[in-house]
């Protein structure tokens, strides 16, 4: 028998166990790369599809239909999402099909602080799945989690804390509790959430804004896109790869980071590499950077298209790539524009600051004979080092 027919089959039989009448569990493992995420849909693009945000290990979530791929995840009784089958582990069907999310309650709430970070810790009966979002004007965070019902009763908030300035929640909805963290400072440094080990409390993390926002003193780390198997786009007349002369360039960015003397630079590749996403997020979140900058250069099919762009995936993000933007175009390069909610994968963590620049176009002759140049990508490191000092100047203190 085919192949097709019988994953077809495979399909089918998938599609009855997880029927409107049944609701399985399962958890979290990680998968590849040990980076869980959950899709708002079952689109796809070259960059995959629109992602709600990663999760962590062990959450517990009901499957309730197979895509290909992916299992359709019941996080409340209004909302559902979408996960690779590499990165749950299905552990059987409820003996209850009319059990509900809301049996979920929360907890205390706790505010506090260390020598580094806030904290906001939120006690729950189960490893539950969430979202965050970045939220501007004022600056907040808000945080969903899907199939609980409060019972928190009160919030503590610590004078340890200092970066958040208030905590509230309120129920949006019968089994989705929704927490407000508003921040002291206008730009997002950044947040992570994860559970402890006793896997009762939802920990959500806060970046502080440095003590002191001088470049020197920040830890910055620089991606030279693509690498080693993954050549990307090509010039049209030189041939040249773009994985080559992104790495010229983030070397150049190097360069200049350190003779204007920031002392600690990491670079995600010092040569011609083969190196997952996956393995690139785990790589940053150790160096744990202040900033990221990811460099490439940009394709179109056609060969008119030209100019310089920047991408930022969360709002709050927004102001480092505009500002590099804005350094970028004083080279002459016309705008290909500011562009967000951008689904690279280096952009989706919400740890730290990122911005990634597609310097010109390999595709276009004009913009291909400036990337061929050396001096341009001095030029280029140049402009990108202005742009975060001009992105530092704009902070409030």
């Amino acid at each position: 028998m085919a192949r097709s027919v019988l994953y077809l089959i495979f399909l089918l039989n998938v599609s009855v166990a997880f029927s409107q009448d049944s609701l399985w569990y399962a958890k979290t493992t990680g998968g590849a790369g040990k980076l869980p995420f959950i899709e708002y849909g079952i689109g796809d693009d070259r960059l995959g599809g629109a992602k709600m945000g990663f999760l962590d290990s062990n959450i517990v979530v009901m499957v309730v239909d197979s895509f290909r791929t992916d299992y359709k995840i019941r996080l409340s009784s209004l909302h559902s999402a979408y996960i690779a089958k590499t990165s749950v582990v299905l552990l059987g069907k409820h003996p209850d099909t009319t059990v509900a999310h809301n049996t979920h309650l929360s907890g205390l709430m706790k505010v506090y602080g260390d020598s580094a970070y806030d904290y906001i810790s939120i006690s729950l009966n189960e490893r539950l799945p969430y979202r965050s979002q970045q939220l501007i004007g004022p600056s907040r965070i808000a945080l969903d989690i899907f199939g609980v019902t409060s019972n928190t009763n009160w919030i503590t908030q610590l004078s340890s804390a200092k970066e958040i300035r208030n905590t509230w929640y309120e129920q949006t909805e019968d089994d989705v509790l929704r927490v407000y963290i508003d921040l002291k400072h206008t730009q997002h440094w950044g947040h992570s959430l994860f559970y402890d080990s006793s896997g009762r409390h939802l920990v959500l993390r806060v970046k502080r804004q440095p003590r002191v926002t001088d470049i020197r003193k920040l830890r910055i780390a620089v991606d030279a896109g693509h690498g080693g198997e993954n050549m990307g786009a090509s010039g049209n007349v030189s041939k040249v790869l773009e994985k080559e002369y992104t790495l010229l360039i983030a070397k150049e960015l190097q360069k200049t980071l350190k003779k204007a003397g920031v002392k600690q630079v990491f670079m995600t590749r010092m040569k011609d590499t083969s190196l997952s996403m996956p393995e690139r997020i785990e790589m940053l979140r150790e160096f744990n950077p202040d900033l990221l900058i990811s460099v490439h250069l940009n394709s179109a099919a056609n060969d008119t298209v030209q100019g310089v762009s920047t991408y930022y995936r969360y709002i709050g993000f927004r102001p480092l790539s505009v500002a590099i933007l804005k350094q970028m175009l004083t080279l002459g390069l016309k705008e290909y524009g500011n562009v967000g909610n951008f689904n690279f994968s280096l952009s989706g963590p919400t740890d730290y600051p990122n911005a990634l620049v597609e310097v010109a176009f390999l595709s276009n002759p004009a913009d291909e004979k400036r990337i061929l140049n050396p001096k341009f990508h001095k030029q280029v490191s140049q402009k990108i080092y202005l742009g975060i000092v001009d992105w530092l100047k704009q902070l409030t203190p």
